[in-house]
C-alpha cells in the first residue's frame, strides 16, 4: 500500500459509518430500557402496582436478558452479523412498542421479557461487527465510541420520555421510542455488508482493516468454510473464563450506579424530582468521555510499538485503579455534594473505559467466528452479577434502614464498587496473561 493510500485507509469512511450505526443502536437500546423507570410513578398510579409488582416486572427483563445473552451470540455467529443484528432490533423494537399496548402487570411483564430477549443481541452483534470492520489496534476505540451510546441514551431518556408522556400520553412514550429502532434497520440494511463483500469499500481500506495479521485471520482463511465452534470448546478455554469473570465482577457496578444513584442522592443529600437531573447528566457525561478516551489509550500505546496485549493490560489496570476513589465518595460529599458527584462520575467514566477494552479483549483472544458467542457468555455473566448485586443491595439497604441509618449500607456498597475492578483485572491476568490469543479453535 503506498503512502497516499495508507493515509486514506486510516482515515477511512465506511468503517466509521458502521461505527456510527453501532452507536445509534446502543443509544436506542438504553433509551428503550429506560422508559419504564421514568414512567414508574405514573404507571404505578394507573395500574395500582405495589413495589413488588414493579420489582417482578424488572426481574422479568433481567432474567430474560441474562438467559438470552447466552444464546444471542450463538445465533448471531450462525446467522451472520447483518441478519442477526436486524433480528435483534426487530424483536426489541416490537417489544418496546408492545409496552404501550399493555393493560396490566402481566402485559408489562411479558413485554419486558421480550425486550430482554431482543436487547441481548446488541452487544454480541456490535462486538462482532467491530471485529470484522476494524484492525486490532482500533477496536477498543471503536468499541468506546459505540458504547458511549449507552450514556447518551441515559441522558436523552429523562429529557424526552416525560415530555412525550405529558403531551401525548404514556402509551406514545413507548410506541415512539420503540419505533426509532425500525428506522435504524433501514440504514443498517443500506450500509452494512461484510468487508470482503462490500461493493463501496476501497481496496486500501480493506487491506488496512486486515493489517494486523497474523493476529487476525488471513483473508484466505475467512473465505474458507468455517467450522462451528461449540460451547464445550469455548468453556474449556481459560480465555473464556477470563472474560466471564471480568464481566461478572464489573458489569454489576454499572447496574448499581444506574439503578441506585438517584436513590443515593435522595438519601444522602435530600434531592428529589428534577433536582437529580443535573448530577445524573454530569455523571453520564463523565461516562461518555471515559468510554471514548478509554478506547483511545491502548491505541496510543500500540501506535508507539507496544504489543496489543500489553497495551490492553496496562490501560485496563489504570482504569481499574480509578474506582478506588469511590472509597472516599461519602466523606468527600460531607464537605461538598459535588465532590461526591465528581468522584462517582470518574468511577463511571472508568467503568466505560474498562468496558470498551474488556469487549476488545474478546477479539484479541478469539477468532472472529467465536466473538459473538464469547461476548454472549460474558454478557450473561454480567447480567447475572447485576441481578445478584441488586438483590444484595436491596437486602442491605432494608437492613440498615430498619436500624435507622441507610447510609451505612451505601458505604458498604461503595467498598464493593471500588475493589471490583482490581479483583477482576487480577483474575483475568491469572487466567489469560496479556490476553493471549487462543492458539487453535
Amino acid at each position: 500500500m503506498n503512502k497516499f493510500n495508507e493515509v486514506n485507509a486510516k482515515i477511512g469512511r465506511y468503517r466509521w459509518v458502521i461505527c456510527a450505526l453501532l452507536f445509534f443502536a446502543t443509544t436506542i437500546n438504553y433509551l428503550d430500557r429506560a422508559v419504564i423507570g421514568l414512567l414508574k410513578e405514573l404507571l404505578t398510579e394507573e395500574f395500582s402496582w405495589t413495589e413488588n409488582d414493579y420489582g417482578n416486572i424488572v426481574i422479568c427483563f433481567q432474567v430474560a436478558y441474562a438467559v438470552s445473552l447466552l444464546f444471542a451470540g450463538r445465533v448471531i455467529d450462525k446467522l451472520g452479523t447483518k441478519i442477526g443484528y436486524t433480528l435483534s432490533l426487530v424483536i426489541w423494537s416490537l417489544a418496546a412498542v408492545l409496552h404501550g399496548l399493555a393493560r396490566g402487570t402481566g402485559g408489562f411483564a411479558a413485554a419486558r421479557a421480550l425486550l430482554g430477549v431482543g436487547e441481548s443481541g446488541n452487544f454480541p452483534a456490535a462486538n462482532k461487527t467491530v471485529a470484522e470492520w476494524f484492525p486490532q489496534k482500533e477496536r477498543a476505540f471503536a468499541t468506546g465510541l459505540y458504547n458511549s451510546g449507552a450514556n447518551i441514551g441515559a441522558i436523552v431518556a429523562p429529557l424526552l420520555v416525560p415530555w412525550i408522556a405529558i403531551h401525548w400520553g404514556w402509551q406514545w412514550a413507548f410506541i415512539m421510542t420503540g419505533g426509532v429502532g425500525f428506522l435504524w434497520i433501514i440504514f443498517w440494511e443500506i450500509f452494512y455488508a461484510d468487508p470482503s463483500k462490500h461493493k463501496r469499500l476501497s481496496k486500501a481500506e480493506y487491506e488496512y482493516i486486515n493489517s494486523d495479521a497474523p493476529a487476525e485471520e488471513t483473508p484466505a482463511e475467512t473465505t474458507a468454510p468455517e467450522k462451528r465452534v461449540t460451547w464445550k470448546e469455548l468453556l474449556t478455554l481459560r480465555q473464556t473464563w477470563a472474560f466471564f469473570f471480568g464481566k461478572f465482577l464489573t458489569d454489576p457496578i454499572w447496574w448499581f450506579f444506574l439503578f441506585w444513584l438517584p436513590a443515593f442522592l435522595e438519601v444522602q443529600y435530600g434531592l428529589s424530582g428534577m433536582q437529580v437531573s443535573l448530577p445524573l447528566i454530569l455523571v453520564y457525561t463523565f461516562s461518555s468521555v471515559g468510554s471514548i478516551l478509554g478506547g483511545w489509550l491502548p491505541k496510543f500505546f500500540i501506535d508507539r510499538g507496544w504489543g496489543a496485549g500489553r497495551a490492553r493490560k496496562v490501560a485496563m489496570l489504570l482504569y481499574a485503579l480509578i474506582p478506588l476513589l469511590v472509597l472516599f465518595a461519602q466523606s468527600a460529599g460531607d464537605v461538598n455534594m459535588w465532590y461526591a458527584i465528581i468522584i462517582i462520575g470518574l468511577a463511571c467514566g472508568a467503568h466505560c473505559a474498562w468496558s470498551a477494552n474488556i469487549f476488545a479483549t474478546v477479539s484479541d483472544m478469539f477468532p472472529k467466528k467465536a466473538v459473538a458467542s464469547v461476548t454472549g457468555i460474558g454478557g450473561m455473566a454480567g447480567a447475572l452479577g447485576g441481578i445478584l448485586i441488586a438483590k444484595a443491595a436491596g437486602l442491605l439497604f432494608d437492613h440498615f434502614k430498619a436500624l435507622g441509618d441507610i447510609t451505612i449500607g451505601y458505604g458498604i456498597m461503595f467498598v464493593i464498587c471500588a475493589v471490583a475492578y482490581i479483583l477482576a483485572w487480577v483474575i483475568m491476568q491469572v487466567l489469560a496473561p496479556n490476553f493471549r490469543k487462543v492458539e487453535k479453535l
